[in-house]
Order: C-alpha cells, then sequence, then structure tokens
C-alpha cells in the first residue's frame, strides 16, 4: 500500500469487493473510516486491520 488514505471507491479494489460491500462494513463499523472536508476516507491501516480480522476468523 503506497497511499495513507483510501475512497471507498479505491479501497474496494484492494480488499476485492464492491463498493457497496465496502459502504455498508463502514456502516456497521466492520469497517473505520473518517470525513474529511467532504470526502469520505478509509485509512490504509484499517483496511490491514480488516484483512488481518478476516484471515483470524477464517
Amino acid at each position: 500500500m503506497d497511499r495513507l488514505f483510501y475512497r471507498p471507491k479505491d479501497a474496494a479494489v484492494v480488499l476485492g469487493m464492491s463498493r457497496t460491500a465496502v459502504f455498508r462494513l463502514i456502516k456497521s463499523g466492520e469497517l473505520h473510516s473518517i470525513k474529511y472536508e467532504g470526502y469520505r476516507l478509509v485509512p490504509a491501516r484499517a483496511l490491514l486491520e480488516f484483512a488481518r480480522h478476516l484471515e483470524e476468523a477464517a
């Protein structure tokens, strides 16, 4: 990962899922995000933590 923050559509590409699925994860609190000047951003750290959580649950 080369960026600190990802827009939800880019986070979806990184995670290999749809943009809608990413928004569902954000809404449910499973994926951390922030809002900055009207933009929804997902920290790269949150993507790594979410992926780690998925691996542990498998």
